[in-house]
Formats: C-alpha cells, sequence, structure tokens
C-alpha cells in the first residue's frame, strides 16, 4: 500500500521515486508477477501455486498521478487506485480527468475509498452509509459504474461496517500487515504499508519474500474495542493440518509499547489474552512463523475508541 511518491514533508505516506522503483526491480529480480485487479477478484476461491504481488495506492494524490503515473504506464504494471470522492480536484489531489485517464488505461483499476475519508468507525450508522453511497453516486455518475473493490479508511472498521461492505462490494483491504491467501477474509484483507520509515529496501525484500500464515478462523469478529472489551481476548484457530505451529511469535502493541505476548495453545487454537489496554486509536498485533526456513506471516488491528 502506498499514498505519496516525491512528497518528502510527509514521509509517514510517502516513498521517493528512486526507492519505489529499487522496490519494483526487487520484485522482478525475484521472478515475481504483478496480480492484474480484474482477475485478483476472479480468481480469489481458486487454488494458487504461485505468488503474485498487488499494488494498491490510496487517497488519490496528485503526486501519484504527477511522478508515479508515467512510471507505472511505461512499464505496464496493474495497480488499484483507491480514490475518496470528496477531495477530488481539490489541492493536492488528482482531478477526474486524470482518474479516467488511469481507468481507461488496461492496467490502472479504481477502488472506492468512501467520501469523505474522514473516521467513518466514529459516524453514526445512518451517516456511515450516506457517506458511502454519496461517494457510489458520484463514481456511478463519472465513471458510469461503482467500483467493486473498497478500501476502509485508516484500516478502520466495525461489524456493522464490515457487513454493509460485504453486502455491497466484492472485496475490502484494511491496513493490518499480511499476506492474502483464499482462506482469508475477503471483507478484511491484509496489506503491507510502505513508505519512508517502512520502505527500506532489506525490509522490503524480506516483505516480498514471506508466505501466508493461514488460519481457519480469527476472534472476535468485532474490531472496534472500547471500554467494556479493552483489551480483547485473541483467538485464532488454524488447519488441523498445518506443521510447526508452536514456532509462531507474536508481538503486540498493547499499553502502548511493542512486546511479545504470551501464547496459549489448545491443540489447533491460539488464545491470547493481552496484558494491558490498547491505546486509543490502533491496538495491532503481527505473528510470524518459521516454517522450515520459510517465514509466514499475519497481523491484525483493532480500532480503540478513546474514553
Amino acid at each position: 500500500m502506498y499514498h505519496r511518491f516525491n512528497e518528502n514533508d510527509y514521509p509517514s505516506t510517502n516513498i521517493r521515486m528512486e526507492v519505489f522503483k529499487q522496490q519494483i526491480q526487487i520484485i522482478k529480480d525475484l521472478n515475481y508477477e504483478f496480480y492484474n485487479p480484474k482477475f485478483f477478484v476472479e480468481d480469489f476461491d481458486k487454488p494458487k501455486n504461485k505468488k503474485k504481488i498487488l499494488i494498491t495506492i490510496d487517497d488519490g494524490y496528485k503526486s501519484f498521478y504527477d511522478h508515479a503515473w508515467p512510471y507505472f504506464k511505461k512499464n505496464k504494471i496493474p495497480f488499484i487506485l483507491f480514490i475518496s470522492t470528496e477531495p477530488v480536484g481539490k489541492n493536492n489531489y488528482m482531478d477526474w480527468d486524470e482518474i479516467k485517464e488511469i481507468e481507461k488505461s488496461e492496467f490502472g483499476f479504481i477502488g472506492h475509498h468512501s467520501h469523505t475519508h474522514e473516521y467513518l468507525i466514529d459516524m453514526e450508522k445512518s451517516e456511515f452509509i450516506k457517506d458511502i453511497t454519496t461517494a457510489s453516486e458520484i463514481f456511478k455518475n463519472e465513471l458510469g459504474y461503482i467500483p467493486s473493490i473498497f478500501s476502509y479508511p485508516f484500516g478502520e472498521y466495525s461489524l456493522f461496517m464490515k457487513n454493509y461492505i460485504l453486502n455491497n462490494f466484492d472485496v475490502a483491504f484494511g491496513q493490518h500487515s499480511g499476506i492474502i491467501d483464499r482462506n482469508k477474509d475477503k471483507f478484511e484483507l491484509p496489506r503491507f504499508p510502505i513508505n519512508e520509515k517502512y520502505g527500506d529496501l532489506k525490509r522490503f525484500k524480506s516483505l516480498i519474500n514471506y508466505l501466508p500464515l493461514e488460519y481457519k478462523s480469527l476472534k472476535p469478529e468485532e474490531k472496534k474495542i472500547n471500554i467494556e472489551n479493552n483489551p480483547p481476548k485473541l483467538i485464532v484457530e488454524f488447519f488441523k493440518e498445518q506443521k510447526n505451529i508452536n514456532n509462531i511469535s507474536c508481538y503486540s502493541n498493547d499499553g502502548g509499547n511493542w512486546k511479545k505476548t504470551s501464547l496459549n495453545f489448545n491443540e489447533k487454537i491460539l488464545t491470547i489474552n493481552f496484558e494491558e489496554k490498547f491505546l486509543p486509536r490502533r491496538g495491532r498485533i503481527n505473528c510470524s512463523l518459521n516454517d522450515n526456513g520459510k517465514w509466514r506471516w499475519f497481523g491484525t488491528q483493532f480500532t480503540v475508541k478513546a474514553n
């Protein structure tokens, strides 16, 4: 997941083009193919025998169009561009002519990223629905259709939001880290955020080589937590045939600092009781597994409401 390109005043959401080009070269040197978003949706439930790389860009900043789009176009690299409709054409954002230029290409796909890009999880239910339907109407008027792929602003979603999205879209992406496999929930798909801090080439190469850490189910399904259910109890059920599962290690930021979590196993069920409450605004958990020299990874995220 990328946001800005060559906007060096915003290191938490920016990537420098010279670094981005090196990242793309790493992908090519490792002989990975880029995933065409059209086939990503169509083939989601089919078994895969080869890992591919899906590139997503959130928000539709003008810097993407000015600096990255010519490179994507020249190299015919497929990607999803998630657009929030309210800021289109305003300062530092792409306008509809630029978005339509990308949409008409064979490798640029437009995704739905809400209307306002506000903290949707803090809205009343009716306000949230109005935000999504407003954007959908604008997409319909401008593009002739409503994009079927959704990205939650800030990667935040409640169970109510997720259930609404799954009834109106094909898939949806969060911002928790991980590798997608066909067992992952289609409406809380992980992505690795890439920026100046977390985009150095050594880390990037590691991320590209990770394999999915698959699981059968993950609870609680409600990812919005408050004073009554903070900290939550995380329960992950793995498949019976999974090997080396006891090699798993997990880290979480409960209490405000990253630390190794204490794990409890019962057969193939992992339970994590967090030591402290998660602080607003986001609680994160990342787990990795050394599977005979191959590293597997999954992450999840809770949105913590401030009291």
